[in-house]
């Protein structure tokens, strides 16, 4: 919320014209009208872009109401046109899949809703990842509405189920499966942002959203109570969380550099305008910073039941915001500022309600949206000269009394001590949560350091192993080439060897067979012998018997024998040859 015009504390005005989850994602100096989600680890860099998404087609959820949306991101165009498309090229492919699995295998949203989280999760595992994809995409039509009030009563049906049971708690849920898990959280929070193939929250993210101890906004995400709020609103309502919500709806949206938000500058909670005009939580009173005077336009926070004004609010947000919007948004911020200051009784208000519209009818008029910002900044300047004269001269035009002049000095002062310190403890605030997160980078740079000294460490003994092993693999070389040389050196001793016993084998043979010559040579010699003996007998017996007339014919033969027997010519030791035969 902004001061009053005559304020000269500006930074503080600043920071609250965005809700706090954005405040983290300004630069110094610099407003940007557009978002980008901060990343889904609360503990990332919050300059972070990814994942991005195209606002322009942010659905409601079936249990919304018109004045005030919860919206969450969904797919581009471009993505959602390629899913269609790949889902129509594998059509078949998917459905064969389906087909396969069997009627008692399947299961339903609704068996999802009512039945034990493990039986659930049992099946879930066996079932293929098209199917369960199936079953998201069916919660996902639900959740966009598009079927109108058949979508809603399935969806009222779903919601009644899960939240009516009394057995999923944060232990029974460590057990579910995935898919399961971001159904039943989608169901439970009405937001299909969660079953996003493009939002991959951890299990523990999941459950601890299911139980109302993390914020639902995923461009949030903040642990609850959201900076550990002590309030009634944050202590009793579950799921709020004050840096993202509206007070009023318990809604959240990606709108930012806005009036469609108002910001207390003392609890620094966000109601909607839509929100706080529809409740009469704006409303004429008397000034929030002296209490008395004349009434002015203020907004009432129901968090903290203290009250805020409202047109130095605008004015900052104006001041800060008008270079970057576009003629569209120009006109919104126009119509919201129209719409707070319609009631007011101040002249002030009155004064910026006329301006407001008197814009917004040449805005339709073919107005440039520059002319039309630097118009209405150059009223605010003009609400300030007017301000500064009527506290000069008072409200009257004549002089303040001087214990009058001096209550509202005092009160500005007081007003600007109270900022002060504020500021001060925000700064703290935030000092604190830099030291902590300086100290857990420092965490994590020592155990980056450790972790490089083991990997060096690893990566020595690695190289000592290497070094080893090199040379085993050489001295394994050195001894196959000795074992590859006394295997020649065997292989020729083999060879030489064998053919000495060749040598020494024909050798024997020609010894044995000159023994068998000499052997059979000898015995023929006796045979010859102890023939020429017996012929001689006979010879000598049958001259005797011829004497006494005796057969010639036998004598004959005797005498034919025995020039056989001379004439057969027997060889000597030295002219005999193993292959020669002798016939006797």
């Amino acid at each position: 919320m902004g001061t009053s015009s005559g304020s000269n504390i500006n930074h503080q005005h600043m920071s609250k014209m965005l809700p706090p989850r954005q405040q983290q994602q300004q630069q110094p100096g610099s407003f940007q009208t557009s978002l980008s989600l901060i990343s889904l680890d609360p503990h990332t860099s919050p300059n972070a872009q990814e994942p991005r998404f195209n606002l322009d087609n942010i659905h409601e959820s079936p249990t919304e109401s018109a004045s005030s949306r919860e919206t969450w991101p969904t797919a581009d165009a471009i993505t959602a046109k390629k899913m269609v498309n790949g889902k129509t090229e594998n059509d078949c492919t998917e459905q064969s899949v389906i087909r396969r699995v069997s009627n008692a295998d399947k299961i339903t949203l609704r068996d999802i809703a009512r039945e034990r989280v493990d039986v659930i999760s049992e099946k879930m595992h066996h079932l293929p990842d098209e199917f369960l994809d199936e079953l998201k995409n069916q919660l996902k039509t639900i959740l966009e509405g598009n079927g109108g009030s058949q979508n809603r009563e399935e969806f009222l049906i779903l919601q009644k189920l899960v939240q009516s049971r009394s057995d999923l708690t944060a232990k029974t849920l460590i057990r579910a499966h995935r898919a399961q898990l971001e159904i039943l959280v989608a169901i439970n929070m009405g937001i299909q942002a969660f079953l996003h193939p493009n939002i991959s929250l951890s299990q523990t993210s999941l459950i601890e959203v299911f139980v109302y101890k993390r914020c639902r906004n995923i461009a949030c995400q903040s642990q609850l109570p959201a900076d550990d709020c002590s309030c009634e609103i944050c202590a009793n309502r579950n799921g709020f969380c004050n840096l993202c919500m509206c007070v009023i709806c318990n809604k959240f949206d990606f709108e930012v550099n806005t009036c469609r938000w108002i910001g207390c500058d003392f609890c620094s909670h966000w109601t909607h305008t839509d929100c706080a005009i529809r409740d009469g939580q704006i409303c004429m009173g008397p000034s929030a910073k002296s209490g008395t005077g004349p009434t002015e336009m203020l907004f009432h926070c129901r968090a903290c039941n203290r009250t805020s004004e409202l047109l130095g609010w605008v004015k900052d947000v104006f001041q800060h915001c008008v270079p970057a919007w576009d003629r569209e948004a120009l006109m919104r911020e126009l119509d919201f500022v129209s719409r707070i200051f319609r009631g007011s009784d101040d002249p002030r208000g009155k004064k910026l309600f006329l301006k407001c519209e008197d814009l917004l009818e040449k805005l339709r008029g073919g107005l440039a949206e520059s002319m039309a910002g630097r118009s209405i900044l150059m009223f605010f300047q003009e609400l300030d000269t007017d301000s500064s004269t009527s506290l000069e001269n008072g409200e009257g035009g004549g002089l303040i009394a001087p214990q009058e002049a001096c209550n509202r000095i005092a009160d500005v002062v007081q007003e600007a001590i109270k900022k002060m310190e504020m500021v001060a403890n925000e700064k703290m605030r935030m000092f604190k949560k830099a030291r902590l997160a300086l100290n857990a980078c420092e965490r994590e740079l020592e155990d980056k350091g450790k972790e490089v000294a083991e990997l060096k460490l690893e990566r020595q003994k690695k190289k000592l192993q290497i070094e080893e092993l090199e040379k085993i693999v050489r001295l394994k070389h050195a001894e196959a080439d000795m074992f590859q040389l006394k295997a020649n050196e065997a292989k020729q001793e083999a060879e030489r060897l064998q053919r000495i016993a060749h040598a020494k084998s024909d050798k024997s043979e020609e010894e044995y067979t000159s023994s068998y010559l000499k052997l059979r040579l000898s015995e023929a010699e006796a045979e010859k012998k102890y023939l020429f003996e017996k012929i001689k007998l006979q010879e000598s017996s049958h001259t005797s018997q011829s004497s006494n007339g005796g057969d010639p014919s036998q004598i004959l033969t005797y005498a034919k024998i025995r020039d056989l027997l001379h004439g057969y010519n027997i060889p000597s030791k030295t002219d005999s040859h193993p292959n020669e035969r002798h016939k006797f």
